[in-house]
């Protein structure tokens, strides 16, 4: 297929791919698809050459996410090839980054599975049936309670105060959060990685709600992962065209 061919009207173009002729010429205007020609009416006339950067760009879009997908098209039709292979090259490497988080939160909910039941749940009677103070639970976890603290003002933790005495009370989910943190914590992530995290932990409703959320995390890397292998095989196409 060269960049010549027979030409292609707007509609022809959209019915092609399931779009209207307007997110055709959005999409020209923005620079996703390069320039079409003018017919002596002035009607645009596309061809074979901008039905490959529209299914480039189309398979892009799940792979790397529009705003990517427009600016990597936009590239390689402004002649900046490298730019757009360097905003592949982040890409791939978010995934990868993905994959390690999902992995790393997987090993966290693994050693909190198997930890001893004291690790987990705070002891009955320091403060009612499910709660416990400051200190041992920094001793139990083999932190200083300065670090306990830190991790409350990221957000990792949110113990209530007693309102006589205006200690810090951990409940059972604050010990499970705090001893999550502290799992990804050891595997060298920062507290601003930490705590989206652990919001997906509570908003789960607990470590077990949880695990099928992973599952569905996994699913969406490996799909986005098979996403990047047919977008690479369109964009390749679309570079590979003679000039």
């Amino acid at each position: 297929m060269s960049r010549e061919g027979r030409r292609l009207r707007p509609v022809d173009l959209a019915r092609g791919h399931g779009l209207s002729t307007q997110a055709v010429r959005n999409y020209e205007e923005a620079g996703i698809l390069p320039p079409a020609d003018r017919t002596a009416a002035g009607y645009r006339a596309y061809t074979p050459w901008h039905a490959q950067a529209l299914r480039a760009f189309l398979a892009l879009v799940p792979a790397h996410g529009h705003a990517t997908a427009t600016a990597i098209m936009r590239a390689v039709n402004e002649g900046a090839v490298e730019d757009a292979l360097r905003r592949l090259d982040e890409s791939h490497a978010q995934l990868l980054d993905d994959r390690r988080t999902l992995e790393a939160v997987e090993r966290a909910l693994a050693d909190l599975t198997h930890a001893p039941a004291e690790l987990i749940s705070p002891p009955a009677g320091e403060h009612g049936t499910d709660a416990t103070f400051i200190g041992p639970l920094a001793r139990r976890l083999g932190l200083r309670p300065a670090t306990l603290r830190k991790w409350e003002r990221a957000g990792l933790v949110r113990p209530r105060r007693d309102p006589k005495t205006g200690y810090r009370v951990y409940s059972a989910a604050d010990v499970r959060d705090a001893r999550l943190a502290h799992q990804l914590r050891r595997g060298g992530y920062l507290l601003e990685q930490i705590a989206p995290l652990i919001e997906q932990v509570r908003a789960a409703g607990g470590v077990e709600p949880l695990r099928a959320a992973l599952d569905g995390w996994r699913d969406r890397l490996s799909a986005r992962g098979r996403a990047m292998l047919s977008a690479a095989a369109e964009l390749h196409a679309y570079l590979s065209l003679p000039d």
